[in-house]
């Protein structure tokens, strides 16, 4: 199993190209479900959940096809056609790997009136249930049965449009019952909804290819239902939380990193935050750039909500941050109820961290220590990667496939602005 080593104390210089959002990736590609033409994704990232989610659509019948002489991550052109579907079935196998394939069930739903999608099971960092999507379908008029773990979904004669307000603002199940909605008979009102970018791009995207939907970015979506969708091409937006982390990196290590392709507005809270421990962030004609000199950051209070507040992505890196900052900060997880399980593997580095239920009491330490640590998930992963470079001495990340999971090529990024890191190979 892969390894990062990373020697701390390098200040970064020069300047990260932000890949295409995975959480938007994902989603854009289960649309291709909703229409018999081409659907050609450009930027879009080179990940292990890209990988899961092109198998799970091949085992329906639909032709992914990386465009030849293309890389993906690299401006590649990732080609998706569901012309003639075999299976609407999602197997077990398949979702298990990862939750984002449970997005499927809106599409296959919509334009094939029937769906059978295994339940993606617990998470580490929380139970994440899918009752919100259930409820919502069956509010459109599909019958709905849970067996064998499995969501068997029929609607024969289609979905009917109607007005279904979430009991919490789902970023899963806003992007389900949108895509869903497309496609059904009537007009759907989705009150209380996610208002994430990545939602955003996926409406941008079903209205560019034919769909009629209003209100996206607020807390209300309207979606008058359409006979048809078309293939079209679409760019994936830049990933925020990539953006973040290494904007982080830049304020935990010190130094000035221009974060080529970035979208500060989608990333305006923790902007916010960064200004207010001593972190510079100027706009550029290609992102931004962020900029901190040799002295400590300032300890700043921190709760995660849903967009456009504070990430509950970017909480393990912000910890990192306070963790080495000076003074006492006080950071309350308000999304996930198990995603502190990085607090230890920072301890063992010298960060001084006590929990009170879903509040992490950060008291900022001068400096940290390398040491090996074992990364519990995708942003605890990264949260130890940018620790390893304010440490002292070598730290080993060990488990690292999570990182594979959400950040390309994140050790070549690092090492390319200066960072003293390498993967090791299994």
């Amino acid at each position: 199993m892969d390894r990062i080593r990373i020697r701390g104390g390098a200040r970064l210089r020069g300047e990260i190209p932000i890949s295409g959002a995975k959480n938007a990736a994902l989603k854009l590609m289960a649309a291709s479900l909703l229409t018999d033409e081409p659907l050609t994704l450009t930027n879009v990232p080179a990940l292990v959940d890209v990988a899961f989610m092109a198998e799970l659509l091949r085992s329906f019948g639909v032709a992914v096809e990386l465009e030849p002489g293309t890389r993906l991550g690299e401006g590649g052109r990732l080609s998706l056609c569901a012309a003639r579907l075999t299976s609407t079935t999602a197997e077990y196998d398949i979702v298990r790997k990862m939750r984002a394939s449970f997005q499927v069930l809106g599409p296959l739903l919509a334009r094939h009136g029937e769906a059978k999608v295994s339940l993606p099971g617990g998470c580490a960092i929380g139970a994440r249930p899918v009752d919100f999507h259930i409820k919502g379908f069956e509010a459109l008029g599909a019958r709905i049965d849970l067996a064998d773990g499995y969501v068997l979904a029929r609607a024969p004669e289609g979905l009917t449009g109607a007005t279904y307000e979430m009991p919490f603002a789902s970023v899963g199940a806003t992007e389900n019952l949108m895509t869903g909605a497309a496609l059904a008979r009537g007009r759907t009102v989705l009150k209380n909804v996610a208002r994430e970018p990545e939602t955003q791009d996926l409406g941008h995207c079903l209205i560019a290819m034919g769909a009629r939907i209003s209100g996206l970015g607020t807390s209300e979506i309207v979606i008058d239902g359409v006979e048809r969708l078309n293939g079209i091409e679409y760019k994936v937006m830049p990933d925020r939380i990539e953006t973040g982390t290494y904007a982080i990196a830049t304020a935990i290590a010190g130094g000035e990193v221009e974060l080529v392709g970035a979208r500060a507005e989608n990333v305006g809270a923790l902007i916010g935050l960064l200004e207010k421990i001593g972190t510079e962030v100027a706009a550029t004609k290609r992102g931004f750039a962020v900029h901190r000199n040799g002295f400590r950051p300032i300890s700043v209070d921190v709760v995660t909500d849903v967009y456009p507040a504070f990430p509950t992505d970017l909480q393990a890196q912000f910890m990192t941050l306070m963790a080495i900052a000076e003074g006492t900060s006080h950071i309350r997880e308000t999304v996930f109820e198990n995603r502190f399980m990085h607090v230890p593997e920072l301890a063992r580095m010298g960060a001084d961290i006590h929990v009170e239920g879903d509040t992490a009491i950060v008291r900022g330490v001068p400096g940290l220590k390398g040491a090996p640590v074992m990364a519990t998930d995708l942003r605890a992963s990264s949260s130890l990667v940018l620790a390893g470079l304010a440490a002292e001495g070598e730290t080993i990340v060990n488990r690292v496939y999570h990182l594979d999971r959400g950040f390309e090529r994140l050790e070549e990024k690092l090492s390319a602005v200066g960072a003293e890191i390498e993967r090791l190979k299994a």
